[in-house]
């Protein structure tokens, strides 16, 4: 809800700083609608919504004096924007006075903005309450640790039961009892916790009385965005991957690829060649980094990056941020992400796609398979430039980061579609305008 009133408010804020030019600022007032001004003016407004849009205003920032500088930014974006197409057309386009305006009243605008965000999100995360009935109790602190991380929708824990305590209440309803209590909105249920007959039977109860009834694995995939681990088994990874049964979405998904491929080639030529002049100074040694990663069926291939790292002989461990290994000129290109730009390549001859489960090397991948149960399932499809366990966690450090990661992966698999690929693009570029490592 922030955001279609944040892109509402903007907009109006932009055409009432052109009406009030017509109107009052200018030599000689104007009709508003009927002058050439009104079409700059609605160009103006575009730019700065896709601004907004890209930086992921108004929920991203942490602060209000972040969410005033991000709003300034977008006005500065569009201000650009014209700018460059005033220079193209060699004519003035829209008025500095207005446009001195908007630079003003929007880093105001995102501020209130983000307030608004910021009290819908801990609205909702009163209004989803979850009771949670799980046979383990340490389980309960992951999903708590979940729900305070980046959930798809803000909820908050109320409550747990555990199947010993059921089995201790005998025949008193201490499922139904402890979830009107907390006020839950969603009863959650893990694996065991749904062969209990006494907790189904109450379970049933509190759905007649309209409250939500989920399985574990059902409210991380909606709730969170993933599959979690534990309460897989093979037979339930058996669901259609858009990437093997539907045959459309593989075409569609093969056009942006190359589409996307040949504009990154275009910028990655003059890129390779400032690199390759400041390699010397800041980052000596070879321009591209080479390394074998794990592709689709488990197939290798080599896979291309500018690089990053100082030089070193075989296998590499786990990076992480703020790797000492990292040089001066490499730590910029990570953050900015154009590191990966040499990847275009890989997604030229069919080794990548733009969106998908990122490729690991075959030493970690070998441990991570007997480590790891359905490990193996990730390679099912092509693996990708950015993915959804990048935009949700971010780098892997450890086996840890590893195992957390294959559990959003299991989502992509899952929901795999035009839809998802277009939402985990729309996250990449945020996060990339922002500077985050992921």
């Amino acid at each position: 809800m922030a955001r279609p009133l944040y892109n509402t408010v903007t907009v109006a804020i932009v055409f009432a700083a052109g009406l009030l030019h017509a109107r009052t600022l200018a030599p000689e007032p104007y009709p508003f609608v009927s002058s050439s001004y009104s079409l700059w003016w609605t160009v103006y407004a575009a730019a700065q919504l896709v601004a907004g849009y890209a930086i992921g205003l108004p929920e991203v920032a942490s602060s209000r004096l972040g969410a005033a500088l991000r709003g300034f930014a977008t006005a500065v974006v569009a201000f650009g924007a014209i700018s460059v197409i005033q220079g193209l057309l060699a004519t003035p386009l829209l008025p500095r006075s207005s446009l001195v305006i908007i630079g003003l009243v929007c880093p105001l605008w995102t501020v209130v903005a983000w307030n608004l965000s910021r009290d819908a999100s801990l609205w909702a995360a009163g209004r989803h309450r979850v009771y949670l009935v799980i046979d383990r109790p340490e389980d309960a602190a992951g999903v708590e640790l979940d729900l305070a991380g980046a959930p798809e929708f803000p909820a908050t824990l109320v409550g747990v039961c555990t199947l010993a305590e059921v089995r201790r209440a005998g025949t008193a309803p201490i499922v139904r009892d402890g979830a009107l209590a907390a006020g839950a909105t969603v009863v959650v249920l893990d694996a065991a916790s749904q062969a209990s007959v006494p907790v189904v039977d109450q379970a049933a109860d509190l759905h007649r009385l309209g409250i939500r009834i989920r399985t574990l694995s059902l409210f991380y995939e909606e709730w969170i965005g993933k599959l979690p681990h534990a309460e897989l088994a093979r037979v339930s990874l058996l669901f259609d991957v858009g990437e093997l049964h539907r045959a459309r979405y593989v075409r569609v998904k093969r056009v942006v690829d190359l589409v996307f491929a040949a504009c990154g080639l275009v910028a990655f030529v003059p890129l390779a060649v400032v690199v390759a002049t400041l390699n010397p100074i800041l980052n000596r040694g070879p321009l591209i980094y080479r390394q074998t990663r794990v592709g689709r069926n488990g197939e290798p291939f080599t896979i291309y990056k500018l690089r990053t790292m100082v030089p070193s002989d075989g296998e590499s461990d786990w990076t992480a941020d703020g790797d000492s290994r990292i040089t001066s000129l490499g730590r910029f290109l990570r953050r900015t992400h154009l590191d990966e730009l040499a990847q275009v390549v890989n997604i030229v001859r069919g080794d990548l796609s733009l969106v998908g489960p990122r490729p690991e090397q075959p030493q970690y991948v070998a441990e991570l398979s007997d480590k790891i149960a359905f490990y193996d399932v990730r390679h099912i499809v092509r693996p990708g430039l950015t993915g959804w366990a990048q935009v949700k966690q971010g780098y892997a450090a450890d086996h840890h980061d590893a195992f957390e990661k294959l559990q959003y992966d299991f989502y992509y698999l899952r929901r795999q579609g035009v839809a998802l690929d277009a939402r985990i693009i729309r996250r990449t570029i945020q996060a990339v305008l922002r500077g985050d490592g992921r």
